[in-house]
C-alpha cells in the first residue's frame, strides 16, 4: 500500500517519507479501512514534532493521523461480516498504534469505528473523530446537560464547533464564544443560544465589554451561572471561567497555550468547582462506544458540519502538515489517499 510515515520525529519536509508499505492485516476485534481522506489533527503535527507531552513513539516507524474514512475491506475475528462494504469513519488509528490513517488503508479496533451515513460525505467523515470524541467528552463526562448551561469557549474551532452542537442536541442551552466581532455571524448560523465575543464589542455594537459573556450566562440562567465550561485556552481563560461557573459546575479544558496555567484557587474553590483535563489518547473506551452513535448522528443530521481549508495529495503529506502548523484559512486539512 501507499503510506506516509516518519521514522525519527522533527520538521515535517525532513522527516516523512512516501513510499510502499505492506497491507496491515486485522488482527482480534480490529478491522480494517480501505481509506479514501484521512483527517490531520494538531496532535498529529504535535506527536512529530516531540513537541512538550507527547510521548516518544514506541515503534520504528510511525504511519501518523487517527482519523479516516473509506469502506471496511476486511475484519478480523470476534467482528462481524456485516462490517464488509460499509461506509466508515474511524478514530485512534494511531493512538498507541503503528499504522495511522495517512495511507491506503488503516486497522482499527471495532469500538473505535463509526458507520457513515450515506448523507455524510467521506470528506466530513475524515474530520469527524478526534474533534468530535473529545468534545462529547467534554460536554457529557460529568452527566447530562438537558436543561443545564453549556458555555463553549472557541465554538468555531474544531472541538468547540462539535461541542456546541452536540450540548445544544443534548438539551442543553449553549453560549459560544469567540475571539473575533466577525465571527459572531458565522456562530450564530451553528445554531447557538447566544453568540458572544468577550473581548470586543457586543451583538448591539455598543463597544468593548469584556464581560459580555458572564452577562449573558447570567441572564440566561437567572444569576445561577454555567454548569459547563468547554475551554480551549485554559491558562488564558480560567479566571474568566471561575466567574462564569455556577456553583458546582466544571471547567472541561482540552487545551492551554502554556504548559504550566495558573488557576484561580479560591474563586473556584467557593464554587466547589472542578476542573476536567481531557487527554484524548487515554479517554476509557466505554466513553468513546459512547460518543461514537451521537456524533453519527449530529453528522447524518447535517448539524455538525465542518469547514475544509485544503485537501492534499499523500505525496504532499509535509505541506499539509504545514499547513495545520500555520494556519491561513479556516478549516481542517484532509488528505486524499490513492485509488
Amino acid at each position: 500500500m501507499r503510506a506516509a510515515w516518519y521514522e525519527n520525529r522533527g520538521p515535517a519536509r525532513k522527516v516523512f517519507q512516501v513510499g510502499e508499505l505492506p497491507t496491515p492485516e486485522p488482527g482480534p476485534g480490529e478491522l480494517r479501512i480501505r481509506l479514501a481522506f484521512s483527517g490531520i489533527n494538531p496532535g498529529d503535527v504535535k506527536k512529530r514534532q516531540a513537541w512538550l507531552g507527547a510521548a516518544a513513539p514506541a515503534f520504528p516507524r510511525t504511519v501518523p493521523h487517527s482519523d479516516g474514512a473509506g469502506v471496511v475491506d476486511a475484519v478480523g475475528d470476534g467482528v462481524s461480516a456485516a462490517w464488509l462494504g460499509r461506509r466508515a469513519w474511524c478514530s485512534y488509528a494511531q493512538s498507541y498504534r503503528p499504522y495511522g490513517t495517512a495511507a491506503q488503508y488503516t486497522v482499527v479496533p471495532e469500538g473505535c469505528v463509526g458507520v457513515l451515513p450515506d448523507s455524510v460525505s467521506v470528506e466530513q467523515g475524515a474530520c469527524l473523530g478526534i474533534p468530535g470524541i473529545t468534545a462529547h467528552r467534554a460536554v457529557f463526562a460529568d452527566g447530562p446537560v438537558a436543561g443545564r448551561t453549556v458555555v463553549v469557549a472557541g465554538a468555531l474551532g474544531s472541538v468547540g464547533r462539535a461541542a456546541a452542537v452536540l450540548a445544544r442536541r443534548g438539551g442543553a442551552q449553549v453560549i459560544g464564544t469567540v475571539s473575533r466581532p466577525v465571527q459572531l455571524a458565522a456562530l450564530r448560523e451553528l445554531g447557538v443560544d447566544r453568540a458572544v465575543c468577550p473581548g470586543g464589542p457586543t451583538e448591539s455594537g455598543e463597544g468593548p465589554d469584556g464581560s459580555e459573556a458572564v452577562d449573558a450566562v447570567l441572564a440566561l440562567t437567572g444569576g445561577r451561572g454555567a454548569d459547563r465550561v468547554i475551554e480551549v485556552a485554559l491558562d488564558a481563560n480560567a479566571a474568566l471561567d471561575a466567574r462564569l461557573l455556577a456553583p458546582g459546575g466544571t471547567i472541561a479544558a482540552y487545551a492551554t497555550r502554556e504548559p504550566a496555567p495558573a488557576l484561580p484557587f479560591w474563586p473556584l474553590a467557593f464554587k466547589n468547582a472542578t476542573v476536567r483535563l481531557l487527554g484524548y489518547d487515554d479517554f476509557p473506551r466505554e466513553a468513546v462506544r459512547l460518543a461514537l452513535p451521537d456524533i453519527t448522528a449530529a453528522a447524518a443530521a447535517s448539524a455538525l458540519r465542518y469547514p475544509v481549508a485544503a485537501v492534499h495529495p499523500l505525496e504532499a503529506v509535509a505541506e499539509a502538515h504545514e499547513a495545520v502548523e500555520h494556519p491561513t484559512t479556516p478549516g481542517r486539512v484532509l488528505l486524499a489517499l490513492p485509488d
